[in-house]
């Protein structure tokens, strides 16, 4: 009776083991689904500056921001042209516009702006050599407000840049390869 029990017992434990394998999940502190076993390499072409506004090294800044941040959160390796992952793409906008207006008490001075909002957009062209249906070309864009009352938009300029940049790197990730 026992070695007909610790037989049993064996076969559940095999039959338990066989299923948990069969059931297994990857999962990424990251986020993405990349399988690295196929997908290996990602390449990113320079990106062009396609809005008339902005300073003179915006797209540089936003091409090696991008390069940065899919090397720091995925195991892929930049490669200079063909990557299996390929980015290519323009900054399509750059504009301050006032959001919110500031009334003065004096009748003969005109209304201010109390807040500008710079925007920006850009426009992405995804490839993925491996799974060709996950390829996309789509606009991503953020924007940040500042008060011109404080602070001109050139004391602030750089720092607004690089969080909207942030913001769209990281939509733009999650479009690719996280696929939330």
């Amino acid at each position: 009776m026992a070695s007909i029990k610790n037989i049993l017992t064996g076969i559940l434990l095999i039959f338990t083991l066989w299923t948990l394998q069969a059931c297994s999940v990857s999962y990424s502190f990251t986020g993405t689904n990349i399988d690295y076993n196929v997908i290996k390499t990602f390449s990113v072409e320079n990106f062009f500056n396609d809005s008339g506004g902005g300073p003179a090294n915006m797209e540089q800044t936003f091409t090696e921001s991008l390069k940065d941040f899919y090397q720091r959160n995925t195991q892929l390796e930049l490669v200079r042209n063909n990557g299996d992952l390929q980015f290519a793409g323009s900054i399509t906008r750059y504009t301050i516009t006032p959001q919110a207006t500031v009334s003065t008490r004096d009748p003969n001075l005109p209304d201010r702006a109390g807040q500008m909002r710079l925007s920006i957009t850009v426009e992405v062209e995804y490839t993925n050599t491996v799974k060709e249906e996950e390829s996309l070309k789509r606009s991503f864009s953020f924007f940040e407000d500042y008060d011109p009352r404080t602070t001109s938009i050139l004391q602030v300029e750089s720092v607004l840049i690089e969080r909207i940049f942030d913001s769209i790197i990281q939509d733009i990730f999650t479009a690719t390869v996280a696929n939330w």
